[in-house]
């Protein structure tokens, strides 16, 4: 049993190898995973209060710690790649396999449980860890003047509509969201829509 729980316990070290698209907030290199799923679990710590619903914090917590794993074997997938999203259900499945199959079986069934529910979205814990999870990259991007946004030619639509669903585990975050993403388009870290004519629609 315990040369099973260190095999999973070095095999996660890897999360600190996978780079996301976002730079980080102090620094001109790229955020990794494991740096992303502390600063989630820090931020469920601190706005808990902002949850829609009771929620029980340390399933919020666990579920942030193991939600990215996957990504080990299956990469981190931008959010605005839409070729990317064709299969990345499948990759991730395999990945949670082999993956929390590394641990004895109860805690394989704990951790896939906690994976599988934050993806299904259909609990007040799953929904705020969501949240969480679609507003750090927001913050990021506002502190880095749209660096990944800009770079990647996201517009102001685009990320309303990606992150509107911020509002199903938080609404008083999805308004300080909005707060973010309007800010940004009017210092020009993120473009605007127009029409045929150069207009805002």
């Amino acid at each position: 049993m315990l040369e099973q729980q260190m095999a999973f316990l070095v095999e996660i070290d890897k999360l600190k190898t996978i780079q996301r698209q976002a730079r980080i907030m102090h620094g001109d290199r790229f955020e990794n995973d494991a740096e992303h799923s502390w600063h989630l679990a820090m931020m469920a710590l601190i706005l808990r209060q902002e949850a829609n619903a009771e929620i029980d914090l340390l399933k919020v917590v666990k579920m942030l710690l193991v939600h990215d794993i996957v990504e080990i074997d299956a990469g981190d997938t931008f959010a605005y790649d839409t070729k990317g999203h064709e299969d990345k259900d499948e990759r991730e499945r395999r990945a949670a396999n082999r993956i929390f199959g590394l641990l004895p079986e109860a805690q394989e069934r704990e951790l896939h449980e906690l994976w599988r529910e934050f993806e299904a979205k259909e609990t007040p814990e799953a929904r705020f860890a969501s949240s969480l999870d679609r507003l750090q990259p927001l913050i990021h991007n506002h502190h880095n003047e749209g660096e990944s946004w800009q770079r990647h030619s996201i517009t102001e639509g685009m990320v309303l509509k990606r992150n509107r669903e911020i509002a199903n585990g938080s609404e008083r975050l999805w308004t300080y969201a909005q707060e973010l993403i309007a800010d940004a388009a009017e210092k020009g870290f993120l473009a605007r829509e127009t029409d045929e004519t150069g207009r805002r629609p």
